[in-house]
């Protein structure tokens, strides 16, 4: 563990413990995977200004997202099959962001359910929804993270169908998975992952087996939600979503200053500037280039966080300076969590929070409140 010093050292450590398929699940893009690229080759552009003898003394990474305190304005972000990595994946993955500080999201596409996960937290979690045909099903779920106390829902706007994955597709990612040769003899050479779920009752999508009409078993499951993608999702459904659930709402998926301008007249809380990690449209542009229009274009009338390509505290730094109140982890805290479970996300925490902090100081600055365009060079 004293040799795991960078979020990339959590990659290769998971890339050996987690099954081909869903490693792969995690470490992809769409089609040519020309924006998942992007979204981290981008942030290598942005270059900080380095400032010497000042008062580096009782630094400070606290700050909030939506009006809540966080340790550093972190989040884990929602991530589909996350109990895939590892066994309960979700539950010691909201573990460790309640005992840092810090949000955690859980996906609507899950292992473990909602009901799961509020069962080893104290601390109100964040929820993400899919809007789906089955509109019942919506309000079911909305209503199942109201009882569960989730103190904000993230909607996400750009998943209306699924973009084609080719890694998925030839790798048949299924969860559980289909017991081929193929998959027998991957998974046989990860014996601390198939140990691990085992153990566990947890093996397919928990928020939809039995919650969802006529899903009982992983059939059913997998034409359900083929077909059950709301493709007519527009602007208007916001304001009946927001109403039904009454609290804290934040949209998932803004690419666009128009979109944000849109975003910012829905009354959510917040956006998140985001490309779904370059899983959607190949070739759009990465997060973090665009960031800067869309601060400028709503910045001032609603909370901008920022999504997609973060793989150190340098570049959760540079989002803040570029004007971002909140990031989002969703692959570093997977690959920590494959590499080491519950202390792997620990890991990657800290890893950023190290990183955040030190840089943060050698750039002239104690608080991270007061990150701007000026610790960067023009």
């Amino acid at each position: 563990m004293s040799q795991i010093l960078t979020i990339d050292d959590l990659k290769n450590k998971a890339r050996r413990r987690v099954p081909k398929m869903f490693f792969d699940y995690a470490d992809s893009g769409s089609w040519t995977e020309s924006t998942y690229r992007a979204n981290e080759e981008d942030f290598s552009k942005i270059k900080f200004r380095q400032r010497v003898l000042v008062d580096m003394d009782n630094r400070s990474l606290a700050s909030t997202m939506i009006g809540e305190k966080v340790a550093m304005p972190v989040a884990l972000a929602p991530t589909g099959s996350t109990g895939m990595q590892h066994a309960d994946g979700e539950m010691l993955a909201a573990q460790a962001a309640e005992e840092f500080g810090v949000p955690f999201t859980l996906s609507t596409m899950s292992i473990c359910s909602i009901e799961d996960v509020a069962s080893v937290t104290k601390k109100p979690f964040w929820f993400q929804l899919y809007v789906m045909r089955d509109k019942d099903f919506v309000y079911n779920l909305i209503d199942r993270a109201k009882a569960a106390k989730c103190s904000a829902l993230v909607l996400t706007v750009d998943l209306q169908m699924l973009a084609q994955r080719h890694k998925d597709l030839r790798n048949g990612l299924s969860a559980p998975p289909k017991m081929t040769p193929k998959t027998l003899l991957d998974i046989g050479r990860r014996p601390g992952w198939w140990m691990g779920m085992l153990g566990t009752p947890r093996r397919s999508f928990g928020n939809i087996v039995g919650h969802a009409k006529g899903v009982s078993d992983l059939a059913s499951l997998s034409s359900w939600t083929a077909e059950q993608f709301d493709q007519s999702l527009s602007w208007d459904d916001v304001a009946w979503i927001k109403e039904r659930w009454g609290g804290k709402l934040i949209l998932k998926g803004i690419l666009d200053k128009e979109d944000a301008i849109m975003a910012a007249k829905t009354g959510a809380d917040a956006l998140i500037v985001s490309n779904h990690g370059g899983r959607q449209l190949d070739g759009a542009r990465s997060s973090i280039s665009v960031l800067p229009e869309i601060i400028e274009a709503v910045g001032d009338r609603i909370e901008v966080h920022f999504d997609g390509g973060i793989r150190s505290g340098q570049d959760v730094l540079k989002a803040l300076c570029l004007g971002a109140k909140g990031t989002y982890i969703g692959r570093p805290f997977l690959y920590g969590l494959g590499a080491m479970g519950k202390q792997g996300v620990t890991t990657t925490l800290e890893i950023i929070r190290k990183e955040l902090d030190m840089t943060m100081a050698l750039c002239g600055k104690r608080l991270i409140t007061d990150a701007s365009k000026e610790m960067l060079c023009r």
